[in-house]
């Protein structure tokens, strides 16, 4: 591994502003694609109340097959979609310098711009947990961009070293919060409010202590090695680093899958443990998601660089599943919309009548209607209205 990292560059001549759709790479757009997968499942039963829940908010009095599915979850998804997330987010932020370098912008000049899609960023997150999901992560993003976003200029040592230290913090906080869960008096949370403004008053209260704290450490560490990935073009050139990504995919896979089993046994009253080894396990299972949501990224990196070797072409559903990529902001915020209008108890209502398996079909589904919805709009050239607010905020 070398010390120094280029400084985000690309071919001359280029545009300042975003990449047309059909000029982007494949790897990216699919990964995001493919997360949001991960993202809807690992949020749906969030929606749910009137029910005891474990450590990672799945109801224990459920059926057998809510268990089943909490088990999968907790074992593949949860803890696993968010480093992935937070991974994309600091190789696409790579991408966006680098055009701009391209362009012909100064750093100074290419700062302002990333600071300034940050700050949005911060304003989307805000609207999004003011109106539907107290777990908003667009925010935490918007935290990372304005405070670190300098790390993209930095050495493979400084973002070893970033990525080491936010990892030790998010063990620290995810213990912290581990000790609150089975120490605190449990109250009602925002989706069982069945007054609207008292929930969007709650989920602000979650919101605002949640983004600056776990939230942000959570983001971190994923998001340095993201910014390492992008310096090597990984997902860009996937076929000239299949080694690299296939290492990657598997000691990751392996190591959140080994660090899962204790929680999915706790949260599954397969086993009963201590509270001082339940927090344990919350916390192993937390961290050890950091390399769960590396492996998926590097996963997909394998699978397009197969294609490329193969000169396939690209079929229907990966060009569907990239266009979803293409769209990954709206179609985030599109989940969460249909979710408040199943499960909210001023709404649908269905938060106190399913379990946990029928809210994950519920989210499967409600996927692959934006995946569609992004499939069929994007033919045109359309980027999506959250995506193309954003551009004309950063880029004025």
């Amino acid at each position: 591994m070398s010390t120094s990292a280029p400084a985000p560059v690309s071919a001359p001549g280029r545009a300042r502003h975003a990449t047309p759709l059909a000029g982007r790479s494949l790897a990216p757009d699919l990964a995001r694609g493919f997360m949001l997968l991960l993202i809807a499942v690992a949020h749906a039963h969030m929606y749910l109340s009137g029910h005891p829940s474990g450590f990672r908010g799945y109801t224990l009095d459920g059926t057998a097959l809510d268990r089943v599915v909490a088990g999968v979850q907790i074992l593949l998804v949860d803890g696993r979609a968010l480093p992935m997330f937070a991974a994309l987010f600091g190789y696409g932020l790579v991408q966006l310098a680098a055009r701009q370098v391209a362009g012909g912008a100064s750093w100074p000049e290419t700062r302002r711009v990333l600071r300034r899609r940050s700050r949005w960023l911060l304003a989307f997150g805000f609207c999004h947990a003011l109106l539907l999901f107290f777990g908003d992560i667009l925010g935490a993003y918007g935290l990372v961009g304005l405070l670190f976003i300098g790390f993209i200029r930095r050495s493979d040592r400084a973002l070893a070293w970033a990525a080491g230290v936010g990892a030790v913090l998010h063990v620290v906080v995810v213990a912290l919060l581990g000790v609150l869960t089975v120490t605190a008096e449990k109250g009602d949370t925002p989706a069982a409010m069945a007054d609207p403004l008292e929930a969007a008053m709650m989920r602000m209260i979650g919101w605002s202590g949640m983004t600056p704290t776990y939230f942000l450490v959570s983001v971190v560490p994923a998001f340095m090695l993201g910014i390492w990935a992008a310096h090597r073009r990984l997902l860009e050139e996937p076929g000239a680093h299949p080694a690299l990504l296939a290492r990657i995919a598997g000691v990751g896979t392996a190591i959140a899958v080994a660090g899962a089993v204790p929680m999915t046994l706790i949260d599954t009253r397969l086993w009963t443990a201590s509270d001082a080894v339940s927090v344990s396990a919350y916390a192993l299972h937390s961290v050890t998601g950091i390399a769960g949501g590396l492996a998926y990224a590097a996963l997909v990196g394998l699978v397009v660089a197969r294609w490329e070797r193969g000169r396939r072409r690209h079929g229907v559903v990966a060009r569907a599943l990239a266009a979803c990529g293409q769209w990954s902001l709206t179609c985030y915020l599109l989940q969460s919309v249909v979710f408040v209008l199943l499960f909210a108890p001023y709404l649908g209502g269905l938060s106190t009548r399913v379990g946990d398996a029928a809210a994950s079909g519920i989210a499967v589904l409600t996927w692959l209607g934006t995946v569609v919805l992004a499939a069929v709009l994007s033919r045109t050239g359309r980027r999506g209205p959250a995506e193309t607010a954003l551009r004309r905020l950063t880029y004025r």
